[in-house]
């Protein structure tokens, strides 16, 4: 019996051997859409690979690959990406899928944000109104998105007022922080149609261009950090490209809505 519970171990300590691990830093937005559920044991099962995402911000996924501590990231804020790019710290940049941005806010709509023209209207209306938001304020891709479209309404992010709220918070909470003041926020819409927390919140502004919000895998140049495990950044971004991951991501849904549209090229 000892005998027979050893080479039982043995096996499956050799089984967990096979597999290889890669670190990649993802967006919160990402990781509280619950796709990351869905593709991460494919990847395994498909690849043998095993990915240990670290989830943060934007701007800190890219600190991290900056520093090598990760293999790879995946964010989305295009200024950023190509920076790190240009800078030497990623070996290129490939479009993996999009979804959108919308304005969460009160269903009352207090500031008349779904009458809006655009999305620089809609911006001006709650800051015409004074009316409570919350921003993510973590240097996020979310963040980054934000601050811009502020300034595109010609006003500035630093000087709105107490009804501006910055949390310094990932999506999930700033989205309850939103929920709990009846707060307008900014949200990619995969992470607001995965928030169980409504309490009368809407989505009252979508569908501008400006809205567009696109995520990408960046590999971390191993000429930088030889110790960072390129060769399993590019085969697990064989995986993100090919038509089992366009599979996954276009299936994935919520309450019947696609949150996510694969546009990866082979």
């Amino acid at each position: 019996m000892i005998r027979l519970f050893i080479a039982i171990v043995a096996l499956v300590w050799a089984q967990a051997s096979l597999a290889e691990t890669l670190r990649m830093a993802v967006t919160t937005s990402f990781h509280n859409s619950g796709l990351s559920e869905v593709l991460l044991p494919a990847i395994e099962a498909d690849t043998g690979l095993e990915v240990q995402l670290l989830v943060v911000g934007t701007g800190q996924a890219i600190r991290l690959g900056e520093a090598g501590d990760v293999d790879a990231i995946l964010v989305h804020s295009r200024a950023a990406e190509d920076a790190f790019v240009e800078a030497g710290f990623g070996t290129h940049r490939r479009e993996i899928m999009y979804n959108d941005f919308v304005v969460i806010g009160p269903e009352v709509d207090p500031a008349g944000v779904g009458s809006a023209d655009g999305i620089a209207d809609a911006m001006g209306k709650i800051a015409g109104a004074q009316a409570f938001f919350v921003s993510r304020g973590d240097d996020s891709g979310t963040h980054k998105k934000e601050l811009s479209l502020w300034r595109a309404a010609g006003l500035d992010p630093e000087g709105l007022g107490a009804w501006y709220k910055s949390v310094g918070a990932g999506m999930g909470a700033a989205l309850n922080t939103a929920a709990g003041l009846g707060a307008h926020i900014m949200s990619d819409r995969a992470s607001w149609l995965n928030f169980g927390r409504k309490d009368g919140l809407a989505v009252l502004f979508e569908g501008d261009p400006a809205l567009f919000n696109q995520y990408a895998y960046l590999p971390v140049n191993p000429a930088k950090h030889p110790h960072v495990r390129h060769d399993l950044a590019l085969q697990l971004e064989a995986w993100l490209v090919s038509d089992a991951a366009r599979t996954l991501i276009d299936g994935y849904r919520i309450g019947g809505e696609q949150l996510f549209t694969f546009n990866a090229t082979q």
